[in-house]
């Protein structure tokens, strides 16, 4: 089973989370689902510097992160491959981005994020969020 190194944002403005969903995916389960932003982890890349390149192709969203925000990592198996998520907080100055790969996205309190159809591998960092009254 192929397996991958992910990173994710946990991405804070105003008190509130940025929820992003997705489109149609190439697996039905990952499909219209919520998620967090983020992406793959190149070969040689720290896992902080991955996430400000994926951020800044998917949402044109320039954005310093520091290995210290980091918040926690999360090992799941979909039916196909496998994921380990390394997730960051990121907190910005004003909530403006570019939507090119998600179609959906709502900035919600951390009281409301599991109101929304998460996908399996984010919903450890929704329960996280919540337990630590984020």
């Amino acid at each position: 089973m192929k397996h991958y190194e992910v990173v994710a944002a946990v991405i804070e403005y105003d008190n509130k989370i940025l929820c992003m969903q997705r489109g149609k995916a190439k697996f039905e389960y990952t499909s219209y689902k919520f998620e967090f932003p983020g992406g793959k982890v190149e070969s040689g890349e720290e896992n902080h510097t991955a996430l400000e390149r994926e951020l800044n192709e998917e949402m044109d969203m320039n954005v310093s992160i520091r290995e210290e925000d980091y918040l926690l990592t999360v090992e799941h198996t979909y039916p196909d491959f496998a994921i380990t998520m390394h997730t960051y907080l990121c907190k910005v100055d004003k909530p403006d981005f570019v939507m090119k790969e998600h179609i959906s996205f709502k900035w919600l309190p951390v009281s409301e994020l599991d109101t929304l159809d998460w996908a399996e591998a984010d919903k450890p960092i929704v329960k996280w969020l919540k337990k630590q009254e984020f």
